[in-house]
């Protein structure tokens, strides 16, 4: 049995591990210190695809597999532990329901959204 990455998930494992160390390893235990959500992150996150990552292009996501889905987190973990929990949630719970039940309707309004950050997915509680 062979686990070595295909090719196309060992070239985005390199990119998002070196956006991680470039702009994520030199502020994250500060962003833990301050107890804050580092927002000035997300426009970043966006561009790298890391916000869309299993929603499809048409909805301006990236359209990655679920081993990309892996590898993507597993790489943001590596160097902050909440990013990871961020991007993870954002693209299973956050946008993962509306894009297996939403209408084509919510489709185009929230998902479009989720992959440019400009709403961020969440789970609401009181």
């Amino acid at each position: 049995m062979d686990f070595e990455l295909p090719e196309q998930h060992q070239i985005l494992r390199a990119a998002v591990r070196d956006f991680c160390e470039r702009e994520v390893r030199p502020h994250a235990k500060r962003w833990d210190h301050e107890q804050r959500f580092p927002h000035e992150i997300v426009p970043r996150l966006a561009e790298l695809g890391l916000l869309g990552i299993r929603i499809p292009e048409q909805y301006g996501g990236s359209g990655m597999d679920m081993l990309a889905y892996a590898v993507c987190v597993e790489e943001c973990a590596r160097v902050d532990g909440s990013l990871a929990l961020t991007v993870a949630s954002h693209n299973g719970l956050g946008t993962g329901h509306v894009l297996r039940f939403g209408t084509e309707a919510q489709k185009q309004k929230y998902l479009t959204k989720a992959c440019t950050g400009e709403w961020a997915g969440r789970l609401g509680t009181h």
